[in-house]
């Protein structure tokens, strides 16, 4: 019995991929098929088959099958193409699935996107973009510009990305992700806001109708350039209006804890996450974030448990490697490396992998290979975190002129940041000459954002080193009145064991342990602290009690990190 593509069409049609490879075999072996006579029906069958194999995802033999059915479309006499494709049965012209029918365009062409495509899934940017670039750009639909502008960015090509991302819009203005990566390569709202009126569609009718009835577009593109031009405060804003028409939307959700996990709001952040997990407990999407949040809180029985649902769900993706990593940070940094380095190579603009590596290589005392990390992150999206990565790697290998241009950068790109302040006054409190200067920055910091716990630890601390430990007190115990915070009652602590007021310093480490049982840095210093009170030097050379002094000493600054 004659195969029909029907048959194998119906199959891919119903996800049935196996099968449809398996009956493509016999398609494309067929001996009632001959390629001289009738190389375009030799061609639509080994499409067929790459497209069983694409589903599949066994890219290389896919792209292999492709490129056969290209060198039988050069066979086909040009005089004769048209008149052919012309003649073809409508099934045999739609017989790939719908995510692959690309109508009114050459077939070779739409060969060449099916071969572009599985290059970027095999993160093969170069090999895609010369197939891609084979394609004229008036060829080229919403599917292709698409594919097109994410090579380019891939490839740091900006200017053709935007191009491309711009003939998206055009297209259709509800591609969510052009106007992201738009607003990430310095669009400005009304650029984009432009676009979604241009070009009207095959039915003469604009593609955007009713751009006044949309205006929540408009609101969503505004919000995604503050926060790509680092206006946190605007963005969240925005967003926030944006789900008071949408409540529960997960999107928005998602966008606005994540800039509350970039920005430090860490139990805003966890709050959001965990509101859209209560919705989707499958959603993989900034999951990464909430593990580091978690982590930030020492809440690991919460970060197991999230790494195994990430697990179940997905295993492959970028994100479930960053949580992994987290998890496994303070069991083994080795291990813990390997899969931060591993997210990045599953995606190599993922992030929050690099963010992640960078902190690892930090606390391992590999400041330069730290400084690498964070640039890489920085290069595809500069925000807080990355800055502070940076800064706190230059000053680790003394390198005071870089960590100090950073902070600069970073306050100058975030101009309205008390974080950003914060930097500066990290980078002149490292030198005894500077902590003047730096008590000025804090200070600014607290008047920019009274709440910034951060800053008020680091203007603690710079009493503490200009022996002012009485401001010092007087400083944490008036955030205590309003900030029942677990770091406050470890600082506190310290500050009351250096000063002999051991049992002030008992009570602040068992307050801290209240509001957070996992608090290491007060588990450390409760523990040295009880040496201290038995008469016991705690400074004694034996190797678990120097361990203990150590992580007590670098807690502060490893959390203020993260």
């Amino acid at each position: 019995m004659e195969i029909s593509k029907d048959q194998i069409a119906t199959l891919l049609d119903n996800g049935l991929y196996g099968s449809a490879q398996m009956l493509g075999c016999f398609l494309v072996s067929s001996s009632s098929v001959s390629a001289e006579t009738s190389p375009h029906i030799k061609a639509e069958n080994l499409i067929l088959l790459g497209d069983s194999l694409h589903r599949e995802r066994e890219y290389r033999r896919a792209i292999h099958t492709y490129k056969q059915a290209l060198q039988y479309y050069k066979i086909i006499p040009k005089q004769n193409s048209a008149s052919t494709r012309s003649s073809l049965p409508t099934s045999n012209r739609s017989s790939s699935p719908n995510f692959f029918n690309i109508s009114a365009i050459n077939e070779s062409e739409q060969v060449k996107f099916k071969i572009a495509s599985c290059h970027s899934a095999l993160n093969e940017t170069k090999a895609a973009l010369v197939e891609m670039e084979g394609i004229p750009s008036k060829a080229r639909n919403l599917q292709m510009s698409l594919l097109m502008a994410k090579l380019y960015r891939s490839s740091r090509h900006n200017r053709g990305a935007v191009a491309c991302y711009k003939e998206c819009l055009r297209h259709c203005p509800y591609v969510i992700e052009a106007i992201t990566a738009l607003a990430e390569l310095g669009a400005t709202p009304k650029d984009i806001i432009s676009l979604f009126s241009q070009n009207p569609n095959r039915s003469g009718r604009a593609p955007f109708d009713h751009v006044d009835g949309n205006r929540w577009l408009h609101c969503y593109v505004e919000a995604q350039c503050c926060i790509a031009s680092n206006d946190y405060k605007g963005g969240l804003e925005l967003l926030g209006e944006l789900l008071q028409r949408f409540p529960n939307n997960m999107h928005i959700l998602l966008e606005i804890a994540k800039v509350e996990a970039i920005t430090g709001k860490t139990d805003e952040a966890i709050m959001n996450f965990e509101k859209v997990r209560s919705i989707d407990p499958y959603v993989v999407t900034y999951m990464d974030e909430y593990a580091m949040l978690l982590k930030i809180k020492s809440d690991y029985p919460k970060l197991s448990k999230l790494v195994h649902d990430l697990l179940s769900i997905d295993p492959t993706r970028p994100e479930v490697f960053v949580a992994l990593s987290v998890l496994w940070e303070r069991k083994d940094e080795r291990a813990a490396l390997s899969y931060a380095e591993k997210s990045i190579r599953i995606d190599e603009r993922h992030i929050p992998g690099y963010i992640m590596k960078g902190n690892l290589l930090l606390s391992m005392k590999r400041p330069e290979a730290a400084v690498i990390a964070f640039r890489g992150a920085q290069e595809l999206r500069a925000d807080l975190r990355s800055y502070q990565g940076l800064v706190h790697s230059y000053l680790a290998f003394s390198k005071t002129k870089d960590a100090l241009y950073s902070a600069r950068e970073a306050m100058k790109a975030m101009p309205q940041s008390a974080k950003a302040l914060k930097l500066v006054g990290d980078v002149h409190a490292s030198n005894s000459s500077g902590r003047e200067k730096a008590k000025k920055f804090y200070e600014s910091a607290l008047r920019l954002e009274p709440g910034y716990l951060g800053a008020a630890l680091a203007l603690a601390e710079l009493h503490v080193m200009e022996g002012r430990n009485g401001d010092a007190v007087s400083l944490l115990e008036r955030y205590l009145k309003d900030w029942a915070d677990d770091s406050l009652h470890v600082k506190l602590a310290q500050v009351f064991a250096a000063t002999n007021m051991l049992q002030e310093a008992l009570s602040h480490y068992q307050a801290a342990l209240r509001i957070n049982t996992q608090n290491e840095a007060a588990k450390k210093g409760l523990e040295r602290l009880e040496k201290q009170m038995k008469g016991v030097d705690p400074d004694a050379p034996e190797e678990d009690e120097e361990n203990e002094v150590d992580d007590a000493d670098g807690d502060p600054e490893e959390t203020e990190l993260l």
